[in-house]
């Protein structure tokens, strides 16, 4: 079968688009080099006629499909398994723009686009896609972004990818195309099937196109760096700061001391934030529509808050892109530093001081020697929590641990009515932990939808469910 296979997918895309052997060997490996595998194929479609000849080909030979776009999951959900039987679609080669409907702040653009284009796309009509991934937004694609309901540090303000997307266009399992390529902020007519696609990771079908909302680029912007006693108290600042500042907060960002040591060693021109180094830092960004200074109402609400802040600086030109680039690099130094145990975790705000709190005590009295790297986006609950053994020659012992660390941390998150995963998707790394962390009911349904529109589980099968 293999052979004629080959044959018909090169007959579809070319065959130089159809990669096989060594060629292939770059798009089974995962962005943190933590998952492999092995695919019959690499196939790499120029448009969605093609995605749907291709689809429609693996389903009559009941061959499964991993979809691709930039591959940066960091949950092993973009890799075939290792057992060969996968075919990889890469959708890189789809990355077309078209014109941005400036009136009604709209921007279409097909799956392979990368976030970075899509960013500077509507930067140059004056208008703004705000999805804040800078560290991989060269590198990770729109189909990937929606697939996995992609974050970042605007969600706070802006919401998740779920949030920013109006309409899509999706091939489903045996091949038809879905145009659901609408621009409208009102459809009441049923069940809005786009939801269904965002965030599946691929299972349900693939995205080939999207519309995507757009907003005033901001023209006012100021960063504050703010040392704080402790998590407790910057949950605190954040509920002040919106009291005081309103829907101007676009970003704000907790950062630990083990994270800044980690930037420091490997990341080049970086520097301390503040001459003393403080357990806990946080990051603030407000903008505006508006060419009216920014500086004096965060600097007000930053004196005005009651206790707990150690020390603050508010910049909106000079220091303020050293600040965000520490924030930005953490996730590459902690790759160069060596393998740990991740965790994208998401609680409700109220709860994050807490989470933390509960979680470090609990793993400092289970592990000697635990590093641990937390940071993120606590203005809407989510948190990165990272562990790793300071002795490098322990860590792998700990590494194989995982499971139990899981254990704990999952269990504590659970307990404070949050999520296992709140950015990165599932993929390969909490599919088996979801079973005990999601209902009965929730998963009867979501088993429910995957089998009614890919019966025949080839779509990344192995992935979330």
């Amino acid at each position: 079968m293999l052979p004629t296979l080959i044959s018909s997918l090169r007959n579809i895309v070319g065959a130089d688009h159809v990669l096989s052997g060594e060629t292939a060997t770059p798009y089974c490996t995962d962005w943190r080099g933590r998952y492999s595998g092995k695919a019959l194929a690499v196939v790499l479609p120029g448009g969605t006629q093609q995605v749907s000849a291709v689809v429609a080909l693996c389903a009559e030979h009941r061959v499964a499909i991993v979809p691709q776009g930039g591959n940066t999951s960091l949950c092993g959900g973009s890799v075939p398994l290792p057992q060969g039987q996968q075919l990889v679609l890469n959708l890189s080669r789809m990355n077309k723009i078209h014109a941005p409907d400036t009136i009604n702040y709209t921007l279409t653009v097909e799956a392979g686009c990368t976030l970075a284009t899509a960013r500077e796309a509507a930067e140059r009509v004056n208008r703004l896609f705000p999805l804040g991934l800078s560290a991989i937004a060269a590198k990770c694609e729109i189909g990937g972004n929606i697939s996995t309901n992609a974050g970042g540090v605007g969600v706070l303000r802006y919401g998740n990818m779920r949030d920013l997307v109006l309409g899509l266009e999706v091939v489903l399992p045996d091949g038809r195309i879905w145009d659901g390529l609408r621009s409208l902020r009102k459809d009441n007519t049923g069940y809005d099937l786009k939801h269904l696609f965002i965030g599946a990771e691929g299972t349900l079908g693939i995205i080939t196109a999207a519309v995507l909302k757009l907003f005033p680029r901001p023209q006012s912007v100021v960063s504050a760096c703010v040392a704080v006693r402790d998590p407790a108290v910057a949950v605190q600042l954040l509920a002040h700061l919106r009291a005081n500042c309103g829907d101007k907060i676009s970003a704000f960002e907790i950062i630990s001391s083990s994270c800044l040591d980690l930037v420091l060693k490997h990341i080049p021109d970086t520097t301390e934030p503040f001459v003393t180094r403080y357990e806990w830092i946080v990051l603030i960004e407000l903008s505006d529509v508006l060419q009216a200074p920014l500086d004096a109402p965060l600097r007000n609400a930053l004196q005005t808050f009651s206790e707990g802040i150690l020390e603050f600086a508010v910049d909106s030109k000079n220091s303020a892109g050293s600040w965000w680039n520490l924030r930005k690099n953490i996730s590459e130094a902690q790759k160069r530093e060596g393998i740990s145990i991740k965790h994208d975790v998401a609680v409700p705000i109220s709860h994050v001081a807490e989470f933390i709190a509960q979680t470090n005590a609990a793993l400092h009295a289970a592990y000697n020697g635990l590093r641990i790297i937390a940071f993120g986006h606590i203005g809407d609950g989510n948190i990165h929590y990272n562990l790793s053994m300071l002795d490098s020659a322990q860590n792998a012992a700990f590494i194989a641990k995982s499971q139990e660390v899981n254990s704990i941390v999952y269990d504590i998150v659970h307990g404070l009515n949050g999520s296992i995963s709140a950015e990165h998707g599932l993929g390969q790394l909490k599919r088996n932990e979801m079973n005990q962390y999601k209902s009965a009911l929730e998963l009867e349904l979501m088993r429910s939808i995957k089998h009614t529109l890919d019966p025949n589980n080839l779509m990344n099968p192995g992935k979330v469910i």
